[in-house]
């Protein structure tokens, strides 16, 4: 099952959105590029709001937009819900009756339940009798997709939904987005130029530069790919790895997380996650050290301790004169996934001394320090 997208739009003189994407219909992708590389038109377009001059937009074979039949569903027929940056609520309905709105006016009836289950999924049980003007802006956020999930859509699109919250903000709502995405049943096309925000949500990332897609795919693969760094820069590329919180810190403070035969510790921070949940990290190509024996490394007293048992998987010289080195984290190829994925970009001469080809096994050294979620 796909979400295709296929359009061709001028927007201004010099700007026009060619797109061509073949979509996951399940889980998060993720839109990511700079101010003004067409993000938001592109969800704009799968909304109904804006009808492109050619092209072609369907889910699971349901045809939203076709210019050349002359199909062009209106947008309360598309069974396609928005969430922007400001929560756009009813300012004289409550909490509760926002979200009943949703639910009776809604191009599906929702099965019985939904709304309690929506309210729990989301944290509104203590907000159901306030009035927007009395929620902050994360709890907002929280109500316009709670409006937005019992309006039984079959896409779910959110341009840029933390864009207008401060730190404190984005750290109240994230928790809530990253269960939406990981229990939630719709599909989500979600718009931003933060990469801590997709780096944490998204399964399958696209890069958008200047109307045109110029990378697509599952989030480890794309986080790698050299045109993340003409639009983030060189810093974000590496690898993003779901990890099993196996235990309660230890006494230094420091969380162990599984990710294949490997172990990684970090810094617990106030509020670790129990024992048996997942968690994200992204790794920086430039923290990723690489070595070929740990017992060498042990004797010569190292510091770094996140020593990961990796393969080769490929060998790059870039443009630039560095060398990057593809890596499959050990006992994690088992599912076919890409959950343990790392990149390592080392100079061509230590390339040469390690002897690096395909197949060759390495330790893969992180500092504690280095890790982030």
């Amino acid at each position: 099952m796909t979400i295709a997208i296929r359009i061709a739009h001028r927007l201004t003189a010099g700007f026009a959105l060619d797109i061509d994407l073949a979509l996951p219909a399940h889980g998060v992708t993720a839109i990511f590029g700079r101010s003004g590389a067409g993000k938001s038109t592109l969800l704009s377009a799968v909304a109904g709001f804006l009808s492109p001059e050619d092209g072609r937009i369907s889910i699971d074979g349901t045809t939203l937009f076709d210019r050349a039949s002359g199909t062009n569903l209106a947008p309360h027929r598309r069974r396609v819900a928005v969430v922007f940056q400001d929560a756009r609520l009813f300012p004289h309905l409550s909490v509760r009756r926002n979200l009943d709105y949703a639910r009776r006016h809604g191009p599906a009836r929702p099965a019985i339940g939904r709304f309690d289950a929506v309210v729990d999924l989301l944290g509104l049980e203590a907000l159901l009798e306030r009035k927007p003007r009395t929620l902050s802006g994360g709890e907002a956020q929280r109500v316009a997709l709670g409006r937005a999930l019992l309006a039984e859509p079959r896409l779910l699109l959110l341009d840029e939904p933390l864009a207008a919250l401060d730190g404190a903000r984005k750290d109240e709502i994230l928790p809530f987005l990253d269960r939406l995405a990981r229990e939630g049943e719709v599909p989500m096309l979600y718009v931003s130029h933060a990469l801590d925000e997709v780096m944490r949500l998204a399964d399958h990332l696209v890069l958008m530069e200047d109307g045109r897609v110029i990378a697509s795919g599952g989030t480890t693969r794309v986080t790698a790919d050299p045109a993340l760094a003409r639009i983030a820069g060189e810093a974000a590329r590496g690898g993003v790895l779901d990890l099993l919180v196996t235990g309660l810190p230890d006494g230094d403070g420091l969380l162990e997380l599984a990710v294949g035969q490997g172990r990684l510790r970090l810094a617990a921070g106030p509020t670790p996650p129990p024992p048996g949940n997942m968690m994200r990290l992204r790794v920086a190509a430039r923290d990723v050290a690489l070595a070929l024996d740990g017992a060498a490394l042990d004797a010569a007293g190292l510091s770094i301790r996140n020593r990961l048992p990796c393969r080769v998987t490929a060998v790059t010289q870039e443009a630039d004169g560095l060398v990057a080195v593809a890596l499959e984290i050990e006992g994690t190829d088992t599912d076919g996934g890409e959950s343990g994925r790392l990149l390592a970009r080392i100079t061509p001469a230590a390339a040469r001394d390690l002897r690096l080809e395909p197949g060759r096994p390495v330790l893969a050294l992180i500092k504690t320090l280095a890790l982030g979620t």
